[in-house]
């Protein structure tokens, strides 16, 4: 029999939840080290407390102080959570970052939260935080994870730090349970810094009260025996709580790689996972890739099958009223729509079985044969992946949150899947639809058809997972939460499926469908340093890469010698355009010190300029969404050139 929701592990601060799961799991396995294909080294969920004890002892015995701030840097490793569970337990907060971190953040960071004491993952990391050190002087201590590198002069070893602690708590020394008992719901458990890229990065606090919320409202029904595969980075607050969520429950918890995912599935089996719209848009490729490289007779099945499913999901869907409704539905059009569903569903139904389970299945045992569900985050999930995997019989759960509100604030379950949303606000969470420009209240509306149903607008958020704000940001936090409500600046509607759907953003920030976080203004701004480009805008959301819209400067360009009587010409001379690939080149660069995920990958020369009221303010800002709507063929044209190459 699964557990439900009640057999849960609730507790008032992670600390306590660690201590718990502990006494309940005992020698059941938390995490498991990939140490090849076939062979993991797991770690039990007693010896995991027993060690984070001892090593939370030994930082205390450091100068560590409760509520102080230690740094953690580093991806997804079993040493990762280890130093996690030692601040926790001595009653610090964690501030974390992939090992990707650049100096310039690394700098920020440390001394913005005043770190004195930072967890590092290599030796290459910690080399580099030494030559820092000079520039922060509060920064005294710097503990490396991995137990197999060398380790440079002046920096300490987890392994130290932990036997320290143990050799203290064995002649007495409890302090660390001290430290526990004075935890309190509202205090720290990690500071996390948001991405930035080449802007500030923003210190989200986020409350131990904020994470015990996401353990005690997200859906699902998990026991011990359940296996989730870990590969988002670690930091990464969602990938987080799926962490701290599978700790409650008691499951293990496997850590893999883009690399070595594939195999991983197949060998681990795993019965969830989280998990980004780029991962299964790249299994979704391999897939089809599969199919084209088979024998024509198993081309020929493999699409009968698809065909069959879609069309018994969709009637299936259409029957128990899990069908996307952006529209209220008459009820006389569900009645008389509804004998050639039942229909349809009927005459398919032996078809599909045979199908699915002879050709179908095989699909499913790539992804290991037991994956009950996954939650993909950080980016809409493309509405044709969505329905594919969710045709095929792998269950996509597509969430919706920010780093700011720890981060869900909606999910669709299992029992109420409806492709193209992001399902309703998960418990005790509130949500608004309002109008960007007034403000008003779209949804919920009382006074208006449907509640205000279907009507687009800002999703405004309240409940117990709202961040409690920037760090040393006051005029910033205050900005994002008024009167209680956080003001996401993304766009959407609430279905009449009573289903959060996303149609966009209003704020500036991009997320790539791998996940990555890109504010476009500083790339915008760098671009505008070219004599050719007058105006442009960067785009990409949920893409794989960016794009760019570029208004040139005419006038230097018939200073160049391209001599054109409007925009228009301009726009389609081929002259023009090597001309602006290679300021983009210049100007946005790998030896510039700007990163990969940062890169053009496609633009377009507008035929005409942005105005005044139209898609400028007047303070001259872009008004992003504007320019998406009015663009968004040129805009899809961008990322659809470039999948065809």
């Amino acid at each position: 029999m699964k557990p439900t929701q009640s057999d849960r592990i609730v507790a008032e601060n992670l600390a306590l939840l660690y201590g718990e799961a502990a006494r309940r799991f005992g020698k059941m396995p938390a995490f498991a080290t990939r140490e090849s294909a076939l062979h993991w080294h797991p770690v039990s969920y007693e010896e995991l407390y027993r060690r984070g004890l001892n090593l939370a002892t030994g930082l205390i015995n450091m100068g560590v102080q409760a509520r102080d701030h230690v740094g953690l840097f580093g991806d997804n490793r079993y040493e990762w959570m280890l130093a996690d569970y030692g601040v926790q337990l001595c009653g610090a907060a964690d501030v974390p970052r992939g090992r990707d971190v650049s100096d310039a953040e690394l700098h920020y960071i440390i001394d913005h939260a005043g770190i004195k004491v930072s967890f590092v993952e290599t030796k290459q990391l910690a080399t580099r935080l030494l030559k820092l050190k000079p520039q922060l002087p509060g920064l005294k201590h710097i503990i490396m994870l991995d137990p197999n590198a060398d380790v440079p002069e002046g920096v300490l070893t987890l392994d130290s730090v932990r036997q320290t602690g143990a050799q203290l708590r064995d002649n007495g020394d409890r302090a660390a349970e001290e430290r526990i008992a004075g935890i309190k719901p509202d205090d720290l458990f990690t500071l996390i810094y948001t991405s930035g890229t080449t802007g500030t990065p923003k210190g989200v606090m986020l409350s131990h009260d904020n994470m015990m919320s996401q353990i005690r409202n997200l859906p699902g029904q998990y026991g011990c025996s359940d296996r989730i595969l870990s590969v988002l980075p670690i930091w990464h607050v969602f990938e987080r709580v799926i962490e701290m969520y599978t700790i409650s429950f008691g499951g293990c918890t496997y850590y893999s790689s883009i690399l070595a995912l594939g195999e991983d599935m197949q060998n681990v089996e795993p019965t969830f996972m989280a998990s980004a719209p780029r991962l299964w848009e790249k299994i979704h490729e391999k897939i089809l890739l599969g199919v084209k490289k088979s024998h024509p007779v198993r081309q020929l099945l493999f699409h009968i099958a698809y065909f069959l499913s879609k069309q018994y999901k969709n009637s299936e869907y259409f029957i128990t009223n899990r069908n996307l409704k952006l529209k209220p539905q008459p009820t006389w059009q569900r009645i008389l729509l509804m004998p050639l569903h039942v229909l349809r569903w009927v005459v398919v139904l032996p078809w599909y079985g045979f199908f699915n389970a002879a050709v179908l299945e095989r699909i499913r045992l790539g992804a290991g044969g037991c994956l009950a569900a996954t939650i993909s985050g950080g980016g809409a999930l493309p509405i044709h992946i969505d329905k594919f995997f969710n045709y095929v019989g792998i269950p996509v759960l597509e969430g919706y949150g920010l780093t700011e509100t720890s981060p869900v604030v909606s999910v669709r379950p299992k029992i109420n899947l409806i492709v193209g949303t992001v399902g309703p606000p998960i418990k005790e969470t509130e949500v608004r639809i309002v109008c960007s420009d007034t403000g008003k209240t779209l949804f919920p509306d009382p006074g208006c058809a449907a509640g205000g149903r279907g009507k687009r607008g800002e999703i405004l958020v309240c409940g117990p997972q709202v961040m409690k704000g920037y760090f040393r940001e006051d005029t910033l936090t205050g900005a994002t939460i008024r009167n209680g409500w956080l003001h996401t600046g993304d766009i959407g509607m609430m279905t009449h499926n009573d289903c959060l759907k996303i149609l966009g953003r209003s704020k500036a920030t991009i997320v790539l469908s791998s996940g990555e976080n890109v504010e476009p203004e500083p790339l915008e701004m760098q671009l505008q340093r070219s004599r050719f480009i007058d105006q442009c805008v960067v785009v990409g959301q949920d893409r794989k890469f960016l794009g760019l819209l570029v208004v040139p400067n005419v006038t230097e360009f018939g200073k160049a010698g391209l001599n054109t009587v409007s925009m228009s010409e301009l726009a389609v001379l081929p002259e023009a355009r090597e001309l602006i690939k290679k300021e983009i080149r210049r100007l946005i660069s790998l030896t510039g010190g700007y990163k990969r995920y940062e890169q053009i990958g496609e633009f377009s020369i507008l035929p005409e300029r942005f105005e005044i009221g139209k898609e400028l303010t007047n303070l001259f800002k872009i008004k992003r969404h504007v320019v998406s709507e009015k663009y968004k063929d040129v805009i899809e044209a961008l990322f659809t050139k470039t999948s065809k190459k």
